[in-house]
Order: C-alpha cells, then sequence, then structure tokens
C-alpha cells in the first residue's frame, strides 16, 4: 500500500522511513555503508576513521537509496541531528532534481523515537495539507490519506 506522506529521520549512519497515514504506517531503515560510515554493516565494528576535523564525502549511494525508498510518496519530511537532513537535501537538489518539490519541511531532530518521529510528522502534515492543493504527479487532485 502505498501513502501520500513519508517522513525520514537520518544521521550518517542510518536513516528510519516511514510512510503513513493517520491511521497506519510502513516503516523502513536504511544503513549507510559507504567508507564514510562510522558503523559497518557488515561485521558491526566501529571505525570513525582520521580525526582530521573535514567534512567526510557524501555518501552518494546512501542518498539514492533514501531517495527511492521515499519516491512512492508525494510528500516528505526530513529530520535529523546535525548535517545528515541538509546533506540529503543538498543530494536532492544537486542529484535528483525531480524530487525537490516533494520536500515539505526540513527539521532538526536529535534522537527521537519511531512515535515521536510519526508524532511530529502527523502533526506537520496535518498543517501543512490545510494550506497545500493535494496532487498527483500529473498535476490532478486526488484524495489525501491523512
Amino acid at each position: 500500500m502505498s501513502h501520500y506522506h513519508a517522513v525520514v529521520w537520518l544521521d550518517h549512519e542510518r536513516a528510519r522511513i516511514h510512510h503513513f497515514n493517520a491511521e497506519e504506517t510502513q516503516a523502513q531503515t536504511i544503513h549507510a555503508e559507504g567508507p564514510n560510515s562510522l558503523i559497518k554493516r557488515q561485521d558491526h565494528t566501529h571505525d570513525p576513521g582520521p580525526k582530521t576535523g573535514k567534512k567526510t564525502a557524501e555518501d552518494r549511494r546512501y542518498y539514492e537509496a533514501i531517495v527511492k525508498a521515499l519516491e512512492p510518496a508525494q510528500v516528505w519530511m526530513i529530520m535529523g541531528p546535525g548535517l545528515a537532513k541538509t546533506d540529503l537535501q543538498r543530494h536532492v537538489e544537486e542529484h535528483e532534481k525531480r524530487f525537490v518539490g516533494r520536500i515539505a519541511a526540513v527539521e532538526a531532530a536529535d534522537h527521537p523515537s519511531d512515535g515521536e518521529i510519526l508524532e511530529r510528522a502527523r502533526s506537520f502534515f496535518k498543517a501543512h495539507d490545510r494550506m497545500t492543493p493535494q496532487t498527483g504527479e500529473a498535476g490532478q487532485k486526488v484524495r489525501k490519506a491523512s
């Protein structure tokens, strides 16, 4: 089942994605597996790498996987601590331009539970949906799910 809304909470190690409506949610977790990830999924060892004070390069495959998981939803909310949320937004703006209009909000959020993520997203979209016409990809009005 596809939902009109999706929220992703991410940091540079993992992304928790929820497609949802007022009554239900479908959740998915994506782990960063590139050289910039602090946690390697295969052996769960910690390898923070060199402490140079320089920002690491974007893990493009990680962001592509997140966008692919978000794609079925028409509007997205991006949440997270630090720079990961804005790095995802920048990735969409530079490499996935067809999805730029789907980003409804980018908000700071430390490490909320899944319930807190959904509560915040549902509250945001309840107000957002009243102010925004609900249209599908072809520009036709669609019935909102939440």
